[in-house]
Formats: C-alpha cells, structure tokens, sequence
C-alpha cells in the first residue's frame, strides 16, 4: 500500500490544519492506522492512532485534547485534525499502517507515507 500525506503548510499559533493521508494499493480498511512527527533535530515521535473500524483512538500525551484522528474507509483515507497549534507542534508529519494498534503506537509500522511539513510561527 502507498500513503500519501498532504494539507501541511504555514500557520500561525492558536490556527488549525487538517491533514489527510489517502492510501492507493489497496484498502487499508483492516488496517490500523498512526500519525507520528518528526521536528527538526529530534527523533520521530508517536503522535495519534486509530483502530481499523475507527472505535479506538490513541494519543500522545502533548496533543490530547487538540489533535484529532480519524478515518474514511471508504475513501480510504485518515485525517489528523490539528487545533490550537504552537510552535512545539512544528515537525514533518508522517502517516503508517500496520496490523494492530499496539503495534502502530509502539512504531512497528509495516507501511509509511512521506511526510507533509507543518510549521506554526508564533
């Protein structure tokens, strides 16, 4: 499967994206599905996962609250509703698949997009 990440760009803190990850391949239906981030200098961190009917979320602590995942299998696609942003959350965001949501949390990812650059300026 291929994951493309997209909708990064230039905002300004306190704004809002929203970020889509569409999936081409085949479907990632039965697929869990994560978002992690990578700021410059630092390691790539665990950011938001989803189960694959949608029924269970997981989130890093520093984005509860404000970010929100999400999925539409019949567009085979996942989002990553960002509000309330800071420059903390400046980073390239990347979007995975794997088999189980544990397992997306944890990184052990089977398949990961390219990344889509977000930057908040404060």
């Amino acid at each position: 499967v291929q994951l493309q990440a997209s909708g990064g760009g230039l905002v300004q803190a306190g704004g809002s994206l929203r970020l889509p990850c569409a999936a081409s391949g085949r479907t990632i239906s039965t697929d869990a599905m994560g978002w992690f981030r990578q700021a410059p200098g630092k390691e790539r961190d665990f950011v938001a996962a989803i189960g694959w009917s949608g029924g269970i979320t997981r989130y890093a602590d520093s984005v509860k609250g404000r970010f929100t995942i999400s999925r539409d299998n019949a567009k085979n696609t996942v989002y990553l509703q960002m509000n309330s942003l800071n420059p903390e959350d400046t980073a390239v965001y990347y979007c995975a698949a794997g088999p189980s949501i544990q397992g997306v949390v944890a990184g052990r990812n089977d398949y990961w997009g390219q990344g889509t650059l977000v930057t908040v300026s404060s």
